[in-house]
């Protein structure tokens, strides 16, 4: 079988292909055969590295395609921009490609792309591998302007923690935004709850919920040690409740092996983290994983049986 005339990125458009000699026929043939997968109109990924991508990896290839195929007259936007600066996923709607006419025309859904229109200034775009972006925090707000509440402070969260804007520049597009497109009832609320201290979908997640079961969780709480050094921080905070709040999520204990270290020696390291930062504080550590934000009741109610085992020490 002939060398396939891939991109870096295991990408191949119908027009490269057209070009160097291999028409439809071919193409169809290497779809047939499981060597290329058809991922949109005109454009084709190289199958094996398709089946190795995660779906907001799939996206980003098919937002590449989508980019390739378009001129500097459209930006990518929404969800895909904010993807393809590296943003989390979850709750973002990554069916279709977002691009934004750089010259007012859009409002349309065609061929797997959400074509949005609207005024776009100097300062609302950049150029990001060649190809016009929205903004960082246009992205951020246009973005979190179509989720729920929890999903949308996600994704202002992971925005202002990466240092790509301010929280004034998220409320200033905010404004702008429900001036030209009224109707998002959650993004006023999710601006006004971000928080760039989080540092995961997990913290900011925990965080909200802690807040609607009433408490005040301190994001990145730091323990120190009687010389003043830091001995650790901690996700979040609960002050009052004499508790102190960390989310595992699915992080791997082998991404964090050292050479020569053995998976059961940084779970050992962890545990004496923990007792250390509970006997410096006095505190007890709370740790949730993702299979507890599905219940925020049992939550509430783990961290007030902290509360009254402190009243009964």
């Amino acid at each position: 079988m002939q060398h396939l005339p891939l991109d870096d990125h295991g990408l191949l458009l119908r027009r490269t292909a057209i070009e160097l000699g291999l028409d439809d026929n071919w193409l169809a043939r290497m779809v047939r055969l499981r060597v290329l997968v058809r991922i949109r109109h005109g454009a084709y990924a190289d199958a094996d590295v398709w089946r190795r991508l995660t779906p907001a990896g799939r996206h980003l290839l098919r937002s590449r395609a989508v980019m390739l195929q378009y001129d500097d007259r459209v930006a990518l936007s929404h969800a895909s921009a904010h993807v393809l600066r590296g943003g989390p996923d979850w709750g973002l709607d990554l069916t279709n490609v977002n691009i934004t006419n750089l010259h007012g025309r859009g409002d349309r859904v065609q061929a797997g792309i959400t074509h949005h229109r609207g005024a776009t200034f100097v300062t609302d775009v950049s150029r990001f591998n060649d190809h016009w972006v929205t903004a960082p925090a246009r992205t951020a707000v246009e973005t979190a302007a179509g989720l729920g509440l929890a999903a949308a402070v996600c994704v202002l969260d992971w925005t202002l923690h990466q240092g790509l804007t301010r929280r004034e520049e998220l409320e200033l597009y905010a404004g702008v935004w429900l001036r030209e497109w009224p109707g998002s009832v959650n993004l006023p609320a999710a601006v006004a709850a971000s928080d760039g201290r989080s540092e995961s979908v997990g913290e900011t997640r925990s965080r909200l919920i802690l807040e609607d079961l009433g408490f005040e969780p301190e994001p990145q709480w730091e323990v120190r040690l009687p010389s003043g050094r830091v001995a650790g921080r901690v996700d979040l905070l609960l002050r009052r409740q004499g508790a102190m709040v960390e989310f595992d999520g699915q992080v791997k204990y082998g991404r964090l092996l050292k050479p020569g270290q053995r998976i059961e020696d940084v779970v050992k390291a962890e545990r004496e983290r923990e007792v250390l930062l509970e006997e410096l504080t006095g505190l007890r550590i709370l740790r949730l994983v993702w299979g507890d934000l599905s219940n925020p009741a049992e939550i509430g109610a783990r961290v007030q049986r902290i509360v009254a085992q402190r009243r009964a020490g």
